[in-house]
């Protein structure tokens, strides 16, 4: 469905903070990304979704390519992209945010809004509350369910969890699996590395810009080398 090909993107002209990276997503999948601070993750995110440039390698979608693609041209292809920060409009009540994200599905509102509900119930109860005075728990919800407004098949996700408490962060990983159990393929950067690799159908071990390691959420979880470098003892538990 979506597939990355040696990837060599950055920020700055000359300075690569990809370096080499692949990616290989099938229809239906969960797939978590994580690696130690400054690794490419939320670059990689980022390159896919055309916000940062692609010096080499490429990007297809469905076969088609698509690499840097602008970010409105990618969602009318079906691809969303909740970003870490700044991911809501804190002037506009939730459901005013949702109604931006649903400029793509015109005449669809009353469906994905339905849709979004089902997801995140609370914010049908509060869809006339300004984002800007809610929790970061419940903004992250917004930033969700704004993208899923646009109806996508592929969701990226950078970070979902950054920020929130223990028990929300929990609620992050089981509506990104209920998204997925709905038909979107879920792409999700993560911290938060334990808890993302128990819920990943699989995962990728980002290092300096390329991949270090590639396998089933449960096999990275238990494998000794991964344990070690990037998860540490608490992963046994």
């Amino acid at each position: 469905m979506l597939r990355a090909d040696e990837l060599f993107a950055g920020y700055i002209p000359g300075v690569n903070i990809l370096n080499g990276a692949d990616l290989y997503v099938k229809k239906g999948e969960l797939i978590g990304i994580i690696g130690p601070n400054g690794a490419g993750k939320s670059t990689l995110l980022k390159t896919l979704f055309g916000l940062v440039p692609v010096r080499s390698g490429s990007v297809t979608l469905n076969g088609e390519d698509i690499t840097n693609l602008k970010a409105h041209s990618l969602v009318a292809r079906g691809v969303g992209y909740v970003p870490q920060t700044n991911n809501v409009f804190p002037s506009l009540t939730i459901e005013e945010n949702l109604e931006m994200g649903a400029f793509q599905v015109p005449g669809k509102f009353k469906e994905r809004f339905e849709f979004v509900c089902e997801i995140f119930p609370a914010l049908r109860e509060r869809r006339k509350q300004r984002a800007g005075s809610l929790s970061g728990g419940e903004r992250q919800m917004v930033a969700m369910g704004r993208a899923l407004m646009t109806e996508p098949s592929v969701l990226l996700l950078d970070e979902p969890s950054a920020g929130l408490s223990p028990k929300l962060q929990d609620l992050v990983f089981i509506q990104a699996q209920q998204i997925n159990k709905a038909g979107v393929t879920v792409i999700m950067v993560e911290q938060n590395a334990r808890r993302c690799l128990q819920i990943c159908h699989r995962g990728y071990v980002l290092d300096q810009g390329h991949n270090a390691y590639m396998a089933s959420g449960r096999d990275l979880i238990n494998d000794p080398k991964v344990i070690q470098l990037y998860l540490g003892t608490l992963a046994r538990a």
